[in-house]
This record gives structure tokens, sequence and C-alpha cells, in this order.
């Protein structure tokens, strides 16, 4: 059976955390498509092209993974993407909640499309996009959370 899950975020920036779980669901999964939602209400620091050109920089060595940028449903998006899963990471039991319901409502919107839940690896399990956004913002060094060019990017950005 050919399988494709859909890995959905901000990726504002994309994260160690976020590379390994997509790493590991490349081995899980035919294709892992990352979709990059370009969520203006966040007010991202990178723009949907920068996210997604970083995506692609950190994710180049593995082969079947395919990066794009969405700004619609999530569900369409996973429809018409031909995917059969919708992939979401979770840190702590936080996340759960908010998680969960998520995938309830995606469910109620097309039961044709399951949702699998992956934790990051334990080295990872702390590292949030937000939470480097706002170590970079003050000068701190964020190079053990992210891919090296992620850091140089972060530096042209914020300083």
């Amino acid at each position: 059976m050919n399988i494709t899950a859909v890995y959905p975020g901000t990726f504002d920036p994309i994260t160690n955390g976020h590379a390994d779980i997509i790493k590991r669901a490349s081995k899980m999964f035919d294709k892992v498509i990352v979709a990059v939602a370009a969520s203006p209400s966040k007010k991202p620091v990178f723009s949907l092209n920068e996210r997604v050109n970083l995506a692609k920089t950190v994710l180049e060595p593995v082969t079947n993974v395919e990066i794009t940028g969405f700004n619609s449903l999530l569900v369409k998006f996973v429809e018409q993407s031909g995917a059969q899963v919708i992939l979401r990471g979770l840190r702590a039991v936080s996340d759960f909640e908010y998680e969960f319901q998520l995938a309830g409502m995606n469910r109620h919107l097309n039961s044709q499309i399951e949702t699998l839940f992956l934790t990051p690896a334990e080295e990872y399990s702390y590292i949030s996009a937000s939470l480097v956004r706002e170590i970079a913002s003050l000068g701190g060094d964020v190079s053990p959370f992210v891919h090296e060019k992620v850091v140089a990017e972060l530096s042209k950005k914020l300083g």
C-alpha cells in the first residue's frame, strides 16, 4: 500500500525536533509532505517562501519528503494531496489536549483521514519554534536547536 502522510505546521523556523519527526516518519511512510502553513495570524518572522526554503535545506538528505506551502483548510489540503494520514508532533502532555481536539475535528470533516501522533526524540522534547525565536531575538545561541542555515537566517532577521 502506498501511504502518504502530511506533517503540517508553521515551521517558523523548522527546528531539530521537527526534523527528527520528519526523518523518522520518512521511514514509516512512502511519502511525507511537509505542509508549511501560511499562518498570517501568527505573524511569522519568516515569509512562507523563506520557511519552505529553510525546510528544503534542512531536509535535503531525506529523499521521500516533499515540502510545500499551503493556505487552506488542512483537511482540504490533505485530500488534494492524496494523503491518508495527518502527522502531528507532541512534545508534552500540554500539547495533547489541543491536538486531540484538532484530530477529532479533522476526523469529523473527513473520516477517511487518520491522525497519527509522534513524539520527538528526548533531546528535542523541550524545543519549540517560539522558544527558538525568543532566544535568538535576545542574542542567545540557538545552534543546538536548529540547523546551521536556520541559525544564519535567524541572525539576519533578528540581529
